[in-house]
């Protein structure tokens, strides 16, 4: 059955004061933030996409529960976010509740809310940050100037001054597919191989959710659509409408975990249940 697409009118929360989040200029956090973007513009290459893909994606480093590994987010604070500095486990169960409050029909999205940061538990066994978190972009074509720290942060990346590597469309054909695109390593594409491996049947728009949600070049400024097809087009308003919830929910009021897990642990059984290979 094909779902219908989130109605662009109706807006999360409402007049959310935007320009409070994603400050990458300045406060408390920003030596810490670009600290790591610098390493990751430097270190994110297509040869190094490629060897993580190998590295991650037969999903043989764990065996365990969804749940215990959204907990497990509890030993993580994101170097790069300059929102905040708490676990990412609270603020797996704020997005959930977010989307819960204005989405009550669609239990899919609710749980990629909840897990859509998953992903970063390669941090807890010891992958650097600067290869799990933060948003993401393609490799192996020219870095777009909507990058976070685009100027001042890829003087050092070899791929910028590689002619394969450094047009508009670089390695890819035009429109070929964002499925056809390497993306830099982070939680999103990890938590995509492992919803894929072990068969997970969460809808297609959720696992573009999950994929794409920190492509903010993408869904945010509007860069890459020259790679993207049909499809790509026709999923972008959904993690437009997903990334409503994933950055406006960010406060400090915890939730309620313990109260709210068994609703979402029954969530868990119907789209990803048992213990999942990672």
């Amino acid at each position: 059955m094909k779902i219908l697409g989130p109605d662009p009118s109706l807006e999360y929360p409402p007049n959310p004061e935007k320009e409070k989040y994603r400050n990458f200029e300045s406060g408390a956090l920003i030596d810490r933030v670009f600290k790591t973007y610098k390493v990751m513009h430097t270190k994110q290459t297509v040869d190094f996409v490629k060897q993580k893909h190998a590295e991650w994606n037969g999903c043989t480093h764990a065996q365990m529960r969804m749940m215990d590994a959204i907990m497990a987010l509890d030993q993580l604070v994101d170097e790069s976010d300059p929102d905040v500095d708490f676990p990412n486990s609270f603020h797996a169960f704020q997005t959930a509740e977010g989307i819960r409050q204005a989405h009550p029909d669609k239990d899919w999205f609710q749980l990629v809310g909840l897990i859509h940061d998953v992903g970063k538990i390669m941090a807890v066994w010891n992958e650097p940050q600067w290869a799990v978190v933060g948003d993401t972009f393609p490799v192996g074509c020219k870095f777009q100037n909507s990058i976070v720290y685009r100027n001042d942060s890829f003087q050092d990346n070899p791929d910028d001054k590689n002619p394969s590597y450094n047009t508009e469309c670089g390695m890819y054909a035009p429109n070929c597919g964002l499925e056809k695109v390497y993306m830099s390593w982070g939680h999103d594409e990890y938590l995509y191989q492992v919803m894929k491996f072990n068969n997970c049947s969460i809808p297609e728009e959720g696992l573009y959710m999950i994929r794409f949600h920190s492509f903010y070049p993408w869904h945010s400024h509007g860069d890459y659509t020259h790679l993207c097809n049909h499809k790509d087009l026709n999923m972008l308003p959904w993690v437009q409408e997903f990334n409503k919830f994933d950055l406006y929910t960010k406060t400090t009021e915890m939730p309620d975990v313990e109260g709210l897990k068994p609703y979402y642990q029954s969530l868990i059984d119907k789209y990803c249940p048992g213990v999942l290979k990672w």
